[in-house]
């Protein structure tokens, strides 16, 4: 008997045996079917032997079944590397619909400065083919010393000829220049496939599809700004018939105390804080010219991008942390954070993963983190139901019937 486990590396070779058939020589006729940019990302991505030791692909913490996210099997909440020992600091992002994230930048409006896009949740890497590039070299991710040794692997294996097709024949003999191309495929195929617009939400704004009761009500909370006002953060727009106007993220910075999770090897040292913007994994980013009066990169400290909730209700972790391991407590935390803080931060309920200087940055302004703690939980549970029910609509691949 298989167990699902044991069908995994079965699935992935389905995935790309046609791939590899055609770097390999397209079969029987013995002359090789040139590959799209598209397709060789898609073959790099996949690829297990980039990793020291080999193992672990891209694609293994951004497995297609868990919404491109998925921490390589890790049930910490935040992603296992190439060894069994290197545990991440983050719970690995979903990488669908990234070509929609802007380069990081301040952005200054009626009086306000906020921090907007880049890729991470600290956004340190301003391009998708910059992000693409992280994890080869991390030693808590895929490992890899150098380029040269990513790029050596890349040359031994069956598409390394379709990459020379497409980059030159030269391209191995200038190492900078040909890894800035394993990030230019890898993006292609990400914006290619990754973005599909194929969930039943998007069939609903397309008018191909109808939502349940329950997902219509979730939707109308999600909308609602004097309730669980999700929209005012993760936009959409389903109004407008284009599915691409509902991207379900405003790709700013947010600070909302999430609750430090103590499975993370770095938090077992209580002076050690996660801070976003402001590292570890990051150097703090520069003010510019014009930011409202009294901003310091100060104000920045423990805020993380805002993901978009697309293809959300299939990730096995929420939040940068991996806190949450279950979509409805997602949604409960949002709910109860004010009117029942012991809950989730203990006695004191006082927010726990951040040093107490920082903790005026979290949200505390829009809806629903500016309920009174007076007033109760903010949603009973089948209001709770009815948004995750609506969520789930933002999964790829729903089938029109």
């Amino acid at each position: 008997m298989f167990s699902l486990q044991s069908l995994k590396p079965l699935r992935t070779l389905l995935l790309i045996l046609p791939l590899l058939l055609a770097a390999c020589g397209g079969g029987a006729s013995g002359t090789a079917a040139p590959l799209t940019l598209a397709q060789l990302g898609q073959m790099i991505f996949t690829d297990g032997n980039l990793s020291e030791p080999r193992g672990t692909a891209c694609a293994a913490c951004h497995q297609a079944n868990m919404g491109f996210a998925g921490n390589h099997g890790s049930t910490m909440g935040v992603a296992l590397g190439s060894l069994p020992t290197s545990i991440g600091l983050r719970n690995a992002m979903t990488n669908s619909y990234m070509g929609f994230v802007p380069a990081f930048e301040f952005l200054t409006v009626d009086g306000v400065t906020e921090a907007s896009g880049g890729h991470f949740w600290d956004g340190r890497a301003d391009t998708l083919e910059l992000q693409a590039l992280g994890p080869l070299l991390n030693p808590l991710e895929m490992n890899n010393p150098d380029k040269q040794s990513v790029l050596n692997k890349i040359a031994s294996s069956p598409y390394a000829d379709q990459f020379k097709a497409r980059f030159g024949s030269d391209i191995f003999k200038d190492t900078d220049a040909a890894f800035t191309q394993i990030g230019v495929a890898i993006a292609a195929f990400e914006r290619n496939d990754l973005q599909t617009f194929s969930s039943k939400y998007d069939a609903m704004v397309r008018g191909q599809s109808s939502f349940t009761p329950s997902e219509a009500r979730g939707m109308a909370l999600f909308q609602d700004p004097n309730r669980a006002n999700c929209a005012g953060c993760h936009l959409m727009n389903p109004a407008t018939g284009k599915p691409q106007d509902s991207l379900f993220s405003e790709f700013t910075y947010y600070a909302t105390g999430i609750p430090r999770n103590f499975l993370i090897p770095r938090n077992a040292d209580p002076a050690f804080n996660d801070l976003g913007l402001c590292g570890p994994e990051r150097t703090p980013p520069s003010l510019p010219a014009g930011v409202a009066p009294g901003v310091t990169i100060d104000n920045f400290c423990g805020k993380f991008r805002m993901p978009t909730l697309r293809n959300v209700a299939e990730r096995p972790a929420f939040m940068h942390n991996g806190f949450f391991k279950n979509l409805s407590e997602v949604v409960r935390f949002y709910s109860t954070r004010n009117s029942d803080p012991q809950h989730w931060y203990g006695p004191s309920g006082v927010a726990n993963d951040l040093p107490t200087k920082y903790l005026g940055n979290i949200e505390t302004a829009k809806a629903p983190f500016n309920r009174n703690a007076s007033a109760g939980p903010l949603l009973t549970d089948s209001e709770v139901n009815d948004l995750v029910a609506f969520m789930h609509t933002l999964s790829d691949g729903y089938r029109v019937p």
